[in-house]
């Protein structure tokens, strides 16, 4: 890990950073700018209670907003507070990511810690610390030790996002375990349900905030609701009960309140001194680019903890995985169709290296499986196979042939069962050279009872990730909680699913994604971290369900640009791939990347997304749309202006359409420079996929 710190230390400097204003009317302000100066954050104590407000640009994105907890279910720690005193300090550094959208971060920013104490009673202590960014702000609470606060519960935390005005918000609901549900568009006051976040807001300006979570550790996730809508949230809302922002005179509509996903106790967070929450932060973006590219939540996540990341590598793979979900195969015997077996591992492997893939997947491995999908997680073993899968035998032809096996651990949410076994399984990944492990929670409760973004489900993630990293093994984890940046510290966290993914186009009851999924995802779900959404599929006939793909082909090429993740399925059966010359697509893309660039797109619409390989010149170009075909044009002046490219491309056919003909792919090469621009038509849910290499 490469990394390079210049602090910023001048007086003037520091001075200009902070300024402090005392109001007649007895109103504590403090307000920190971000480097540049353009973003504005004000931190003021009004009636004793902690508040702040965001400003870009001399303009209110965020209201004044409460701040502070209620602990121990009746304990107001939000409401009687003076300010002692306070710290500044600023960051100006780069460092490099060991894979991701691009090489180089840049975390440059300038800090406030407010130092709170209460006025009477037991006069604990908070303290508050802001980070401005060029491109957003981040806050944490920080609970130092102390004697009158040890050990402590939260009944709720009670931070506010009170928006300037009713804004679109991009949101899906949160009550759902495992985000597996559809983004939709609306009024923030049109919020009557609990959503998690990310959110992402449409300002009136043309620009867009998010607002997220990062380094959730030892914490519950953060979910939003709207206290202003009847019968928000999941727990009652008063009009006012003295804990920070009085609801009932707040501006309707525009308000966005945490809610933490409790235990099964009713309590949110279980807690001992000292002790900070994760940060909350709101990226503020002017375009659809600036908010893909903003890195704020990974710069407010420690630094990497692994000393040696050589092993650690972006894999693109194949697996037997979709035949099980169409039903051809099943995940255990006793079946004849048992899908993970040496034969087929070997077939696998075979097509693997031929076709350059790095890895091939396998489900259904170990003991514990039946002929169905079994989610009593207590029967899994999983250093224990099927005797139909010889893996010392499967590791060895892998080896030889430059092909490592994916595994897979479905705990069916037995957490207990699985952290009892976590060194014994690492352990025997790492003895037969399996790289990573795709984990798996889908029972809607952990261990029966608890929820997957609790605090309990944090500390057993947590747990499986720095587990994997002492065994030298990647981690892809499905059902997970929300992502928030934990890849910059373990980036042995490779994915996450937590969103709904293709596999609900093999048997979801709805039929399937709607064809405008993956142009939100980009800036929804995918801006919380990389996605496990397994594109690639080819053969949309499936004998067992109603479900479908809808997409064309060419679109199924163009996910690999447009959604981001180190680790890249193809997810068909390996037979849909033959003497299928768009395949050759999926084959040269990489799936690690020096740059990104949005090149247009409207949230729902259509997106347009360049990357630029990590190894080589090259980039490639992926373009989708949503169910309307559309005519687009590809504006190619970032490209080195000295330089002449051959463009590849792969592009919906005549005729195409994702109903009723989503086959035909058209296969051209061009000559273009920096200043083509390219017109191209995407069918309905169409797409196209481009490879520009420099022309010798």
């Amino acid at each position: 890990m490469k990394h390079k710190s210049k602090k910023l230390v001048s007086i003037f400097a520091l001075c200009s950073l902070l300024f402090a204003l005392y109001s007649c009317n007895g109103q504590q302000v403090q307000t920190l700018k971000s480097p540049d100066g353009n973003i504005e954050v004000t931190f003021g104590i009004k009636d004793s209670k902690p508040y702040y407000s965001v400003l870009k640009n001399g303009a209110e994105i965020i209201k004044p907003s409460a701040l502070g907890f209620l602990l121990n279910e009746n304990d107001n720690f939000c409401c009687d507070f003076i300010i002692l005193g306070t710290e500044n300090d600023s960051k100006d550094e780069t460092w490099q990511q060991v894979w991701g959208e691009e090489i180089d971060v840049r975390n440059h920013y300038n800090e406030l810690t407010i130092k709170l104490q209460e006025k009477g009673g037991k006069k604990r202590i908070l303290n508050i610390v802001f980070r401005a960014f060029d491109d957003g702000v981040g806050f944490r609470y920080v609970f130092p030790e102390q004697e009158n606060l040890k050990e402590f519960e939260i009944a709720d935390e009670l931070t506010e996002f009170n928006l300037a005005q009713d804004f679109d918000i991009w949101s899906q609901q949160s009550r759902d375990k495992d985000y597996e549900t559809l983004f939709h568009k609306r009024k923030i006051s049109e919020i009557s349900d609990t959503v998690n976040t990310p959110v992402t807001i449409e300002l009136a300006d043309g620009g867009y905030a998010l607002i997220h979570e990062a380094a959730l550790i030892d914490y519950a996730a953060m979910n939003l609701y709207n206290p202003n809508a009847a019968g928000a949230g999941l727990q009652p809302v008063p009009e006012s009960n003295g804990q920070g922002t009085d609801y009932k005179s707040a501006p309707a509509g525009a308000t966005l309140k945490a809610d933490l996903t409790p235990w099964s106790t009713g309590i949110k967070v279980y807690a001992k001194t000292p002790f900070s929450t994760p940060w909350r932060f709101v990226v503020l973006a002017d375009n659809l680019n600036a908010l893909a590219n903003s890195r704020v939540m990974l710069n407010l996540n420690e630094p990497c903890k692994i000393e040696d990341t050589s092993w650690i590598k972006p894999t693109k793979y194949v697996g037997i995985w979709w035949g099980i979900h169409l039903g051809y195969q099943t995940w255990g015997p006793p079946s004849a169709k048992h899908g993970a077996t040496t034969e087929n591992m070997k077939k696998y492997i075979d097509f693997a290296a031929e076709n350059g893939f790095d890895g091939v997947l396998a489900e259904g491995w170990n003991a514990g499986w039946d002929s169905g999908y079994v989610v009593h997680g207590e029967r899994y073993k999983f250093a224990e196979t099927y005797p139909d899968f010889e893996i010392e035998k499967i590791s060895k032809y892998g080896a030889a042939k430059g092909v490592k096996v994916i595994g897979h651990n479905e705990t069916g949410g037995a957490t207990i069962n699985y952290e009892n076994q976590l060194d014994s399984a690492f352990k025997f990944a790492n003895k037969y050279g399996i790289a990573s492990i795709k984990t798996g929670y889908v029972h809607p409760l952990l261990d029966y009872k608890e929820r997957h973004s609790s605090q309990y489900g944090i500390r057993h993630y947590r747990k499986v990730v720095e587990t994997a990293a002492k065994y030298r093994v990647m981690i892809d984890c499905h059902e997970p909680a929300m992502p928030t940046g934990w890849q910059r510290t373990y980036p042995n966290l490779m994915a996450q699913e937590g969103v709904r993914g293709q596999e609900y186009d093999a048997w979801s009851d709805d039929g399937g994604n709607p064809p405008e999924h993956t142009t939100i995802l980009p800036f929804t779900r995918n801006l919380a971290g990389p996605i496990d959404f397994t594109p690639g599929t080819f053969n949309f006939n499936n004998p067992a369900h109603n479900a479908r793909v809808h997409t064309t082909i060419a679109k199924q090429l163009a996910l690999y640009v447009v959604i981001y993740s180190p680790l890249v399925m193809a997810s068909d059966m390996i037979e849909n791939y033959k003497n299928r010359p768009e395949f050759e697509f999926i084959k040269i893309v990489p799936v690690d990347w020096q740059k990104t660039i949005i090149l247009d797109g409207k949230i729902g619409d259509f997106v347009i997304t360049a990357r630029k390989d990590k190894n080589s010149e090259n980039w490639y170009i992926g373009a989708i749309t949503d169910e309307n075909a559309r005519d687009i044009k590809i504006d190619f002046s970032f490209l080195d202006k000295d330089k002449k490219y051959v463009a590849k491309i792969f592009k919906d056919g005549a005729k195409a359409d994702y109903k009723t003909n989503p086959y035909p792919v058209e296969i051209s090469e061009q000559e273009v420079d920096y200043q083509t621009v390219l017109d191209l038509h995407l069918a309905t849910s169409g797409g196209a996929a481009i490879q520009l290499r420099i022309k010798n």
